[in-house]
């Protein structure tokens, strides 16, 4: 929209701002009057941080958060433990991946503040797999652990990421895959639900669904380079159901559905593609549409379909995994070669055992080329409702 010849804005742009903060303020006022209710209006926080604009300042998160995860106000206070680094059986991991996290602080930041927050991060990420034996640390755990501690500081982070980690992100870090996967087969029928040409599409090329596995595991945190809208959908997960990033992530490949098609049918080039996520999309109509979607198709009605999925998925996975075992692609391509030639030999005498060969070692083949030693270094209320009648499950919402 052009300016007058003064400068000022036209009166349309004058009129659209005035009605944002209009909506601003009234948001601010009811997220104020929700907080201070006796007992705290959870529901309407919940409604807040699902809506446009979420929960608008790391201020308000900072109050909203703990109340989305029920965190008691005794815990929140708590001064955290001292973390005992030395003989740690996760601590070279986690500053490797902490040392490589550099581009998830802000730009410009003081090389003394970034590093005394790293140090922070650590600590954090230390203490609750101290606190919790049970979980197992995994790479990208980071990007969620300093999403928290960017917005919260280290006190309320540590008691934040300790209920996340033993709810929303328990099946991430069991000592296998085999939940990950489970969560991630929830992908493809969302899509056919929707739309199945693409679906047909990705199931032709066999690209499978690791290209989402950083989305999901870090929350997007490790694929969006705009902390703004990484905390825009943290405030939108933590108010719904943990299913939700599964359900955001069909909705990215939904909306780019024409250079999904466009794209050749070959699985390297289509995983290559899917796996770029422009840092431009609409987030909040993808935010609305995945909820509506949630609504629509609940994780109870596709759960047939994504266990049918886990089983056409497995053998893709076991790939996967063989390919994240290695430190060099090309081992892994020499070891397919020889157990391809070992198939082909036995099949001059056995003809019959060739059928399934090809496409397993074909598959495998275009994981190992396109790198897959992984990229991590390796309706609103409805939605509300929905996640208020899944949480007394888990003891997780008041």
């Amino acid at each position: 929209m052009k300016k007058s010849k003064s400068g000022t804005s036209s009166p349309v742009n004058g009129k659209q701002c005035n009605e944002g903060d209009t909506r601003r303020k009234r948001k601010m006022g009811e997220i104020t009057q929700a907080l201070s209710v006796s007992p705290v209006d959870v529901a309407t926080l919940r409604r807040m941080a699902i809506s446009e604009g979420g929960l608008l300042t790391d201020e308000i998160r900072c109050q909203v958060w703990p109340w989305l995860l029920n965190v008691p106000p005794q815990v929140l206070e708590q001064e955290p433990d001292k973390v005992e680094r030395e003989n740690n059986k996760d601590y070279n991991q986690v500053l490797l991946d902490v040392q490589r996290s550099l581009r998830r602080f802000p730009p410009g930041m003081p090389d003394e503040q970034r590093e005394g927050l790293q140090e922070e991060l650590i600590d954090i990420i230390l203490r609750v797999l101290k606190r919790n034996p049970q979980l197992h640390y995994y790479q990208g755990y980071h990007d969620i652990v300093v999403t928290f501690l960017l917005v919260l500081g280290e006190r309320l982070a540590t008691a934040l990421v300790e209920k996340l980690s033993t709810h929303h992100l328990r099946d991430f870090m069991d000592p296998t895959m085999d939940n990950t996967k489970h969560i991630l087969n929830y992908l493809m029928p969302i899509i056919e639900r929707v739309n199945p040409e693409v679906h047909d599409f990705m199931q032709q090329a066999e690209v499978g669904t690791v290209f989402a596995l950083s989305w999901l595991i870090t929350w997007f945190g490790h694929v969006l380079s705009d902390f703004r809208h990484v905390v825009r959908l943290y405030d939108f997960f933590l108010a719904c159901h943990p299913l939700m990033p599964i359900y955001f992530a069909a909705v990215i490949v939904l909306y780019r559905e024409e250079e999904v098609l466009e794209c050749e049918c070959d699985m390297a080039m289509v995983h290559h593609l899917l796996s770029q996520i422009p840092q431009d999309l609409p987030y909040e109509l993808l935010i609305s549409r995945a909820g509506d979607l949630f609504v629509q198709f609940p994780p109870s009605e596709l759960a047939r379909e994504a266990a049918v999925h886990e089983s056409m998925a497995s053998s893709t996975f076991k790939d996967f995994e063989l390919a994240s075992t290695q430190q060099r692609p090309d081992s892994v391509l020499r070891r397919r070669r020889r157990q391809k030639q070992a198939a082909l030999e036995s099949s001059a005498v056995n003809p019959a055992v060739t059928v399934a060969q090809p496409s397993t070692a074909r598959r495998f083949v275009r994981l190992a080329v396109m790198g897959l030693t992984v990229a991590l270094g390796a309706a609103a209320l409805a939605v509300v409702n929905t996640a208020l009648e899944w949480a007394p499950k888990l003891d997780l919402f008041p």
